[in-house]
């Protein structure tokens, strides 16, 4: 198939990219490079099944001209991070909403399938023992740009969900849970490859909070496994599949997992929200995803645990020393 990725550079879209050319699908790539890098596509650069372009979903001429050539999208491109999107809301929010919007309107004419990726921060502040894809979603005041981010996911599921129901577009909808491995930056709050790096250095590991918040870890690897068997099978049609590992940890215990599991001399240190993220800030206590529907459609659950993901994040890093 001739497949268009965009946000293909970033973190997660890098690794779906190598994985679609072994597979022998034929990829292109629509990138800013705002938050990511060539250097994550090193693996495919040179294929001659590969094909890079950097510009913006909110180009809508380039956007109707790669999706006309394409057979399926998958749409990664977004705003990151919880830094840029306190940080920078209301570019956050038009990449998030008008250029999902670009890309569902563009495959709507072209009739091409598209693979929308979506976030467990829909949930908000629900902190129900296992979230299921149909559990309600609790937040903040609008007026906490904690929330825009989760605002703006939901606006663009509900967008993907009317183009499957009004013009019949073949759309599947993924919520990502903490989703970690090789070539995650930490620079936009993601914790363990901040944790993993600081731990290496034998740096202060830096909690926000408490440390008592939990959440769950899935290896990218797994996520990618995910990806390719909900984006190609016909009983996700139409479906929001949560994507993630239903092991909880606290962020403290991660932090000293870390330091064991490294060898590390650090210290783990506090932080308050308000030094990390300014005044009014809010934070989830938990996140555990309910992982049984994307089980009885295809098949799937995560092989890899907190020691292998910790592992081979630091080897990464290890190789930049």
């Amino acid at each position: 198939m001739n497949i268009l990725v965009t946000g293909g550079a970033g973190f997660i879209g890098s690794h779906l990219c190598e994985r679609l050319i072994r597979d022998g699908h034929k990829v292109t790539v629509l990138d800013t490079l705002s938050t990511s890098t060539k250097t994550n596509l090193l693996e495919v650069i040179e294929s001659p099944n590969f094909n890079f372009i950097e510009g913006s979903i909110l180009n809508e001429v380039l956007v109707d001209q790669l999706i006309d050539r394409a057979d399926y999208v998958f749409h990664l491109a977004a705003a990151v991070g919880v830094f840029n999107i306190v940080k920078r809301p209301i570019e956050s929010l038009i990449t998030n909403i008008r250029g999902t919007e670009n890309v569902l309107e563009a495959a709507s004419k072209s009739r091409v399938p598209v693979f929308l990726t979506s976030s467990s921060e829909v949930y908000g502040k629900n902190t129900a023992n296992s979230l299921g894809e149909a559990d309600d979603r609790i937040l903040g005041s609008p007026t906490t740009l904690r929330w825009s981010y989760s605002e703006a996911k939901a606006i663009d599921e509900s967008l993907a969900y009317a183009y499957f129901e009004e013009r019949q577009l073949e759309v599947r909808i993924v919520r990502f849970f903490n989703t970690v491995g090789p070539r995650q930056l930490g620079a936009y709050g993601m914790v363990v490859p901040r944790f993993v790096n600081a731990a290496i250095r034998n740096e202060p590991l830096v909690i926000y909070g408490d440390g008592i918040q939990t959440r769950c870890f899935a290896h990218v690897y797994d996520v990618i496994d995910a990806v390719i068997a909900t984006a190609f099978s016909n009983k996700t049609i139409g479906k929001v599949v949560n994507i993630g590992n239903n092991f909880e940890i606290s962020i403290l215990a991660l932090a000293e997992k870390i330091i064991a599991e490294t060898m590390s001399k650090s210290e783990i240190v506090h932080m308050t929200y308000e030094d990390a993220y300014g005044n009014g800030f809010e934070d989830m206590a938990r996140r555990v995803p309910n992982i049984e529907l994307i089980n009885q459609l295809v098949g799937w659950r995560p092989k890899r645990d907190l020691s292998t993901i910790i592992s081979d994040i630091a080897s990464e890093i290890k190789k930049g020393f």
